[in-house]
């Protein structure tokens, strides 16, 4: 019989799924059986998103997981937002659809030379987006994420030397914004790194009373067009509130679901990307799908650990980021 770690490194259960069966109900019968829940994160697919408990951002959904008496938890999302989940919830077991949904920007900061660029900035504080590893995260000072990380930085004395890590956009953006001089690690999310100035300048010259909002990940170059830049959550928020009836969307496509759902007498048109497609999916997120669902919640694997001696470290500047949070009021 395999082992856990063959199993994980399989990546997803392979098996043939009777095309009778009716996942949405097989999938809650299965919730109940096993007393568990599912976190969707927004770019996700409808499917996945409509059968979720909780939908949202990566830190929000690990911290509604630990808030519940599940003992389950299926994270569809990419490995780095199960790793947070089982940070926080050391106790649960945490599953993935996927185990190969991985995620370019994590992948763009392997922490053995993250912790070598470290030391050569011994005085500095090291904070470090939410979108990033377990072990990266237990070499932080303080985790943020693209919502609070304007004001995480703020927080900090102004004499305060910073390191920010991994996203060089996200970190430019705030540099720009707080106006301080920040060392950044030269890391990328890749799906917010190909959107086409010059296709959405012709788009927005075909729907010239469209909002254009674009999420920080951004490239400068994309967030100088802009009309609002925020997070996932932000973003959202914004299309609910502003009066527009058009919106271009420059952050991963699967954001678009919950829009239409909130806005039904709105129009969402994803920003086009410098490539053949016509919009902007992670080709990560996409490997979770309704069946590898299915099929982990019913086999109890792919399975998401980290390591004691990680999760103790990682939990620090996850701890440090909510104290100030809960300082600001945010």
């Amino acid at each position: 019989m395999d082992t856990l770690e063959e199993l994980n490194r399989k990546g997803f259960v392979d098996e043939k799924i009777d095309p009778t069966l009716d996942l949405f109900e097989e999938i809650e019968r299965l919730k109940k059986e096993k007393n568990a829940i599912i976190l969707a994160h927004y770019y996700q697919d409808p499917d996945i998103q409509d059968i979720a408990d909780y939908i949202g951002d990566s830190l929000g959904l690990s911290q509604e997981a630990a808030k519940t008496e599940a003992d389950v938890i299926v994270f569809a999302g990419v490995h780095f937002m199960a790793e947070t989940a089982k940070i926080l919830s050391p106790e649960k077991k945490v599953l993935l659809p996927d185990f190969k949904a991985g995620c370019s920007l994590a992948d763009s900061c392997p922490p053995h030379l993250f912790r070598k660029f470290k030391e050569k900035y011994p005085d500095h504080v090291v904070i470090t987006y939410v979108n990033c590893t377990a072990e990266l995260k237990a070499l932080s000072d303080i985790v943020c994420t693209s919502t609070n990380a304007v004001q995480i930085v703020e927080s900090l004395p102004k004499e305060q030397k910073i390191i920010f890590g991994p996203d060089k956009n996200l970190g430019a953006w705030v540099a720009k914004k707080t106006g301080r001089d920040l060392v950044l690690w030269n890391g990328a999310c890749m799906v917010h790194e190909i959107f086409s100035r010059e296709k959405i300048t012709k788009l927005r010259e075909r729907h010239p009373k469209a909002k254009f909002i674009a999420h920080p990940e951004c490239e400068e170059s994309v967030l100088q067009m802009a009309d609002y830049i925020g997070s996932t959550t932000g973003l959202l928020k914004y299309s609910m509130e502003n009066d527009a009836q058009e919106f271009i969307v420059a952050t991963e496509s699967g954001i678009i679901h919950q829009m239409e759902k909130a806005n039904p007498d709105k129009t969402f048109i994803p920003a086009p990307p410098n490539n053949n497609c016509a919009c902007n999916d992670c080709p990560y997120m996409k490997r979770n799908t309704l069946e590898k669902l299915y099929l982990c919640l019913k086999n109890g694997y792919p399975e998401v650990t980290v390591p004691e001696d990680i999760i103790i470290e990682a939990r620090k500047p996850i701890a440090r980021m909510l104290e100030i949070s809960a300082k600001m009021g945010l």
